[in-house]
């Protein structure tokens, strides 16, 4: 004769053996999603990156312009 408790055990073991596997097929599925989001990215990121930089660049010459005319503006210099 089994002992019961022994055989509840198996069950439950084997029920957490079968959770862990599909969860371990899942959390390999969302890095290989992961990853093809972060490769996806990485064009974006650059292009980012460039947006942000001609707009800093754009921001300091306006402001070196601006200072310009004001500068020639008080010396009462015209012009381009």
């Amino acid at each position: 004769m089994e002992n019961p408790h022994a055989e509840r055990q198996a069950v439950l073991l084997e029920r957490i053996l079968k959770n862990t596997s599909k969860c371990t097929e899942t959390i390999l599925e969302l890095n290989h999603c992961m990853e093809e989001i972060i490769r996806a990215n990485a064009q974006i990121r650059t292009a980012a990156d460039l947006s942000k930089s001609y707009r800093r660049n754009v921001q300091y010459n306006l402001e070196a312009t601006n200072l310009k005319d004001k500068g020639d503006a008080a010396s009462g210099k015209v012009g381009n």
